[in-house]
C-alpha cells in the first residue's frame, strides 16, 4: 500500500454559507462517511466538520482507485441535505439555487481542494491543521472538546469505528 495515495480532500459549502451548522447536515455527513468505510470504499483517516466546509483525510481501497468517490460522497451528501431542508426548512434551499441548467439546487463549491499526501510528516500536519480548525473558529477551547472530528480518536483514543489510525497504512 502506497501512502502516497493518502488524500486530503475539503469542500466548502456553496457561497461559504453555515449550512453544516445544522446538527441533522453534520449526521449526513457522517453517515456517508460510514458507508463509504463499511462499503470498503475508503479507509477513513481523520475528518473535521465545520459549519462551512469539512475536511477530510482519507484513501479509497483498492477496488475503488479508479472510481470519483469524492464525487459519489458530495453528490449523495448534497441529495441529503436537500431533502432534509425541504422537510425543515424549504424556503432555506432558495440559498442554495443553481445558474446550471442541469440542477436546481448547488450545495458545494465547484473544485474542491484535493492533494495527495507522501509523508508521514504531512499527514501529521494535515491532521493538527483539521483538529485545531475548531479551535481557531473559537468553536472549541481543545480539540478534543469538538464533537464533529477525528481529535478525540487521536487525542483521548475514544473508539470510533469509521476510523483507521494513518500509521496503519504507513
Amino acid at each position: 500500500m502506497k501512502h502516497g495515495n493518502i488524500e486530503f480532500f475539503t469542500a466548502t459549502c456553496l457561497k461559504w454559507q453555515n449550512l453544516l451548522n445544522d446538527i441533522k447536515h453534520k449526521e449526513i455527513i457522517l453517515d456517508s462517511l460510514a458507508f463509504l468505510v463499511h462499503e470498503q470504499r475508503i479507509w477513513l483517516y481523520g475528518y473535521v466538520i465545520m459549519p462551512n466546509n469539512l475536511h477530510i483525510i482519507w484513501r479509497k481501497q483498492d477496488n475503488w482507485i479508479e472510481k470519483n468517490v469524492q464525487q459519489q460522497f458530495l453528490k449523495f451528501t448534497a441529495q441529503q441535505i436537500k431533502f432534509n431542508l425541504l422537510d425543515t426548512n424549504p424556503s432555506h434551499l432558495m440559498n442554495y439555487k443553481s445558474t446550471q441548467f442541469d440542477r436546481k439546487f448547488h450545495f458545494w463549491e465547484h473544485r474542491p481542494f484535493k492533494s495527495r499526501n507522501y509523508t508521514r510528516e504531512i499527514i501529521e500536519q494535515k491532521l493538527d491543521y483539521i483538529h485545531f480548525n475548531p479551535v481557531k473558529a473559537g468553536l472549541c477551547i481543545l480539540p478534543e472538546d469538538y464533537l464533529f472530528s477525528s481529535a478525540p480518536f487521536y487525542y483521548q483514543k475514544f473508539k470510533n469505528p469509521i476510523l483507521t489510525h494513518y500509521m496503519d497504512h504507513l
